[in-house]
This record gives structure tokens, sequence and C-alpha cells, in this order.
């Protein structure tokens, strides 16, 4: 059975003109300078995250100090996971139809969509998923050795990207065990587990190096979402809101379809697995998008059980596609920038990430004002590394010379600088007693703002500008009490 290649690429061609369209509207996320910031630092690991994104991100930061590469980037995965969906449907058994509608639920499921707005791990990691389950569908009808080793060899890449591959591959593994066990019966497997550890085992060795620093991260994480009661409670994100709330019912129907006793209980072992991960994160109280990229799968299936159930040209495909379309074009006016920065500062509860592209070179500005008017400081202390990120991408052009130093995360990491913070300047969501552990003399100078009263995180969290004076110690002696996971 062939892809659909004409109809799959014109619909991913119209998903990457809508996101075009506004990919360089307001500008730079947080996480985009973080990304670009570590991929300076060169390493196999960092405490948040596997060095893969960081890389591409530096990568994309070296042809231009503009944000369009990182838009680019990201708009080239998210178009790749739209044709990557498509070929997991085929291997479901899709004809065109199917093939075409769970590309469009990928172009028109929110977690998606509002995924590609910028350049991080959680695009790279979906499309990491959708690779995965579509080499493991393809080796499973192969049943070829070099079917398998192409499944080793995008399992070490994903681990090479983010974490939580692990938790998917438990999920397989578990749902193969049940439904398909006869496959571990052939070596082929083996080999793929054999090549994803050796791609996987850099990033294990930095960990190993490093007092395995990531599952700290991760409890920090669980803990902030309030543990396996905050994951539950978070839940009906997955279920509901994350698909898209115009197309839930696909990944619903493709579940019925796929149950143990329905016409594809062929692929039941795939429920299972969707089952197993979402349990395992909910358990180490993980956030509910980390098992968002199943829905490639459900999708599929509910693609797949809808071109069955209705013969082509009937109402009800028509009805299902225009729900599918409505939602390619609610979901990007939701989570994409098309809004004034008043309006998406207004939607901020329901999608806050447009706004966190939004506004870095005015906060810039009022942080060079205050290094100005107080001479004598001597560096710039940066509450979360979207504050020291854009501090030294924009710092320059206002003025600002002095060194820049933050202490979360990987910041904390890369390590404090020399000599005494005699005089400096400190900007972020800062409770004042944080400071006075550090300094015997803090002086609120501003809050920060943005023009029109807009929101984002920094001015939401009532984040101020302060002058420390009086350190009690050097850089290094207040290092502990300055960084921290988060």
């Amino acid at each position: 059975m062939q892809l659909a290649w004409g109809p799959v690429l014109a619909l991913v061609a119209a998903v990457s003109l809508v996101h075009l369209l506004v990919a360089t509207r307001y500008g730079w996320h947080r996480d985009e300078f973080y990304y670009v910031t570590s991929g300076r630092h060169l390493a196999w690991g960092y405490v948040d995250q596997p060095p893969l994104t960081p890389l591409l991100a530096r990568a994309a930061a070296s042809l231009s100090d503009r944000v369009l590469p990182l838009r680019l980037v990201v708009l080239c995965v998210q178009s790749a996971t739209l044709v990557v969906a498509a070929l997991v449907a085929r291997e479901l058994g899709g004809r065109r139809f199917a093939q075409v509608l769970t590309a469009g639920c990928i172009g028109g499921g929110a977690i998606f969509v509002g995924a590609s707005l910028f350049l991080g791990t959680t695009p790279t990691d979906q499309l990491a998923w959708a690779l995965i389950i579509w080499t493991v569908l393809r080796a499973l009808r192969l049943g070829t050795t070099g079917a398998w080793i192409a499944v080793g060899v995008v399992v070490g890449a994903g681990l090479e990207n983010k974490h939580t591959v692990a938790v998917l591959l438990i999920g397989l593994v578990i749902g193969l065990v049940v439904g398909r066990r006869e496959v571990f019966g052939t070596r082929n497997p083996w080999i793929a587990g054999a090549i994803g550890l050796a791609l996987w085992a850099p990033n294990l060795w930095w960990d190993a190096r490093h007092h395995w620093i990531t599952l700290d991260m991760a409890r920090v994480l669980a803990d902030k979402q309030g543990g396996v009661g905050g994951s539950l409670a978070q839940l009906p994100l997955l279920l509901l809101i994350f698909p898209g709330p115009l197309i839930v019912f696909l990944w619903m129907r493709g579940a019925r379809w796929a149950r143990p006793r329905g016409e594809g209980r062929e692929f039941a072992w795939l429920l299972l697995a969707s089952v197993v991960i979402v349990v395992v994160f909910t358990a180490l109280g993980g956030k509910p998008y980390y098992s968002a990229p199943m829905l490639v799968p459900l999708f599929a299936l509910g693609a797949v059980a809808t071109e069955r159930r209705y013969q082509a040209g009937t109402t009800g495909r028509r009805q299902v596609g225009a729900f599918v379309a409505t939602s390619m074009i609610v979901a990007p006016l939701l989570a994409l920038p098309f809004f004034s920065p008043a309006v998406a500062s207004a939607l901020r509860p329901l999608d806050k990430e447009p706004m966190e592209t939004y506004g870095w070179p005015d906060i810039v500005g009022q942080v060079g004002r205050a290094v100005a008017a107080h001479p004598g400081v001597v560096a710039i202390y940066a509450g979360n590394y979207g504050e020291a990120g854009a501090l030294a991408k924009y710092g320059k052009r206002d003025g600002i010379s002095v060194e820049i130093v933050a202490g979360q995360n990987a910041y904390r990491d890369w390590g404090p600088p020399a000599g005494t913070p005699t005089n400096v300047i400190a900007v972020g969501e800062f409770d004042r007693e944080f400071l006075e552990r550090s300094w015997a003399d803090v002086v609120m100078i501003r809050k920060l703002s943005l023009p029109g009263g807009v929101e984002n995180e920094e001015t939401a969290n009532d984040a101020a500008i302060y002058l420390c004076r009086r350190p009690k110690g050097t850089w290094s002696e207040l290092w502990n009490e300055l960084s921290y996971l988060s």
C-alpha cells in the first residue's frame, strides 16, 4: 500500500504556510534562549535534557541572530511528524482517506500545534515517538533485521533528545509481550535494543558522572506540579483538550475499534501500550503532555476505523473531514501569535505560550536603564534562563556590558564567575528574602512591565529589578544559595 504523497504533502504545505505567516511576529521564546545557550556549552547531557535539541538550536542560531532559523527547524520537525503520522495510518491498514485524516489530526491537534510555536524538546519528542511507533509497526510487518535496525536507530536518537522515550519503550514492550509475544522469540528486537542502548550510552555516561542529576530534576518537576495528585488532576487535559475538542472523538473511536474484541483487535497491543504509558507518567508525577504523542497512533486507528465505517464519498466521511478541517483552523488561531499582544494576553489562561515569545527586548531595556543608573554594578543576576538568555542576546544593544549570571538548571552547572558580587542588579521573580540570604542590602528598583499592561510570565509573577549590595561572600561561597533546579 502506497502513501498518498500528493494530498499528504499538500496538507503539509498548507499547515506550513499558516505557521510561516506568524513565525516571527513576536520573537524568541524563553526556552529557545536556553536551548541555544545550552548548545553553545556542548555536552552529552544537561540537567533537564539530553543534547539533541540544544545541538539543533545551536546550528539554527549559527545561521542568523534572528529567530526565523529556529522556527524553520521546528516547522520541518512538525511537517515530518505529519508525514510520519500518515505512514503510521498506512501501517495500520489505512488508505488515502485515513492517511490524510491522520495527518490532519496532527495539523489540527491542540498539543501538536501548540508545540510547534517554538523550537524545543516537545516537538522533537513528538516526532521521535511517531518515528518509533511507525518503525515498530513496519518491523512487525516486514520481520527483517534491517527493519528492526531502523527501530534501534530512531530509539537511540529519541533517547538523545528526551528521556520520556524510555517510558514509550516500557509501554511498547509490555504491549508487545501481551499482544505479540512471538516477536521476542527472534533476535531482531534484541538487536534493535542493543543499537538503541549504544546510541544512548554517551548521555547515560554523562548522567552517571553527574550523579544522575536528571532524576533529581524529574523529582523537582514532579513536586512542582503536585506529584501523582497533580498528574491525576490534569488527565482531562490529555484526554479531552490536548487532542483538540473538535476531534477528540477520533481517538476514542480508534480505541473502540482496536479494543480486544473489536474489528481492529490485532492492534489492541497499542491500546495497552497507551494505558501503560499514561499510568507510568501519572505514577511518576509527570506532566500530561509527556504522553500526548501516543495520540498519533490513536488518531490513526480512529482514521482507519472511520475509513472502513463509511464508504467513499458518503456524508459520514465529509462530516469527519469537516471537523478535522475546522480544528486545523481553530487550533492555530489559539496557539500561534495571530492576535495582538493585548488579545493574546487576555487568552493566557487558555494558552500562555504565545506571550512567552513577547516583550523580551522591553524587559532587557528596563534592566539596561537600571544598570546605567547605578555605576559600579559588576554583574546582573538573572532569576531564570529566559531572562539570562534575553539579556545575553539583547543586552549590548542597551549598553549592558557587565557579566550576566544565572543559577537555574544547566546554568548552575556552568558555575559562578570569579570574584565577589559587590554591587549586583538582580532581575527575576524573587522573594526579597531569597536575595537577602546572599546580600545584606537589597532594594527594589522597579517591577517589570510591558507596554499596554499586557502580561507574560515575568509580569504576571511580579518579577522585579533589585539592587543588591554588601555581599555575604564570594560568588563561589554563595553559589549554593543562588543556584537551583526548577
